[in-house]
């Protein structure tokens, strides 16, 4: 019983050391559009840019 505690609560306070995702800027082969986004919006685009901290690919993120 104390086991399965120790377990669960380890695995809750695990989430806590999470961090989210990096933005990089996506720029788009057919027409050079740049796109600010976590992951590639499709083939036809290339990463530019990044990793960013912000959705608006503003903010440069340090390693």
């Amino acid at each position: 019983m104390r086991t399965l505690l120790l377990t669960a609560l380890l695995a809750l306070s695990a989430s806590g050391f999470a961090a989210p995702a990096p933005f990089f800027l996506w720029q788009s082969k057919a027409d050079g559009h740049l796109s600010c986004a976590q992951v590639s919006p499709g083939e036809g685009w290339i990463r530019f840019a990044g990793p960013f901290r912000d959705a608006g690919c503003r903010v440069i993120a340090t390693p």
